[in-house]
């Protein structure tokens, strides 16, 4: 494939969210960008871009070729860059996605010492517990916890992901500990939308526990509170709970058993990421390893 002018011009436009803000920046009209765009479109014989009045969204086949075209461009400004002797300082924006908890508990507090290392950057977060689309959100990098990252971008792993079954004492005090897997379902079960059924694990064993939340809701971070609140039992991840089960305000039910251990903690981001990308990448990963929640040993007594 050969890149011209309008590759670099429908990645623009997707970065900057706006055929006029694509306009502006690039010296010309919103006029001849629509029009740029809907050469490559005839010339693919693809519809890459749905327009409305509000915003842009890219088609499934458009976002595969930002991703693709993004990782060609910051291929060939390394190339210039090494050839040039640009500087390689990380600076710039540098949008970053991720979980909600997960960055409230373990990247934010990291953020302060992550500028002054790289004062030139400027940082945009967005937090969300549903998945960001990195090409339409216009992220550079994205945290997730996952078991499958997405095709088309670099995956690199942070840290695993243990996940306990836990309930506060009073729960347990007032409904009973339960023994095995099965006795759950007498319980109320604590989970967001979409998180149930649990797998649970042990030596040569697993055991699928079916049921419905005892309280409807898509936020994580409002199941830990209901389980720190004595409403249930919740399967949680140990970054998530762990401050609490060491202070005793949770307990971990069924010890012997944890969920499927195929979640892990990514970063993901272009295959050619710029400076400022690889900088908190790296720096992320070195706050966490090892995993400030591990290592944990709190069960029921």
């Amino acid at each position: 494939m050969t890149l011209d002018p309008d590759h670099a011009l429908f990645v623009a436009i997707l970065d900057s969210g706006s055929i006029a803000a694509t306009a502006r920046a690039s010296g010309t009209s919103p006029a001849m960008v629509s029009k740029r765009l809907a050469r490559l479109e005839a010339r693919l014989g693809v519809r890459l871009i749905e327009r409305t009045t509000r915003r842009l969204h890219p088609t499934p086949v458009g976002t595969q070729l930002h991703a693709d075209l993004k990782q060609i461009l910051a291929a060939l400004a390394a190339a210039e860059a090494r050839v040039t002797g640009a500087a390689s300082a990380p600076a710039g924006p540098l949008r970053i996605a991720a979980p909600t908890s997960f960055a409230r508990l373990h990247i934010a507090p990291h953020l302060g010492d992550f500028l002054r290392l790289y004062p030139a950057v400027a940082l945009e977060l967005t937090l969300s517990d549903g998945y960001v689309d990195l090409a339409a959100g216009r992220i550079d990098c994205a945290i997730r916890i996952t078991a499958d990252p997405p095709a088309g971008y670099v995956a690199r792993r942070l840290a695993g992901n243990r996940r306990v079954v836990c309930a506060s004492p009073a729960y347990l005090a007032a409904h009973g500990v339960p023994t095995s897997p099965a006795a759950l379902a007498g319980h109320r079960l604590l989970a967001a939308e979409g998180q149930l059924p649990w797998t649970l694990l042990r030596p040569a064993r697993r055991a699928v526990v079916e049921g419905v939340s005892h309280v409807r809701t898509d936020s994580s971070e409002i199941v830990r509170e209901l389980a720190l609140a004595g409403v249930g039992i919740a399967l949680r991840s140990l970054w998530d709970v762990g401050k609490a089960l060491a202070d005793g305000r949770l307990v971990r039910v069924l010890p012997e058993w944890e969920g499927a251990h195929d979640l892990a903690i990514h970063a993901l981001h272009a295959a050619q990421p710029r400076p400022a990308v690889s900088a908190f990448i790296d720096f992320l990963a070195d706050r966490l390893s090892p995993p400030p929640w591990e290592p944990l040993d709190t069960s029921v007594g």
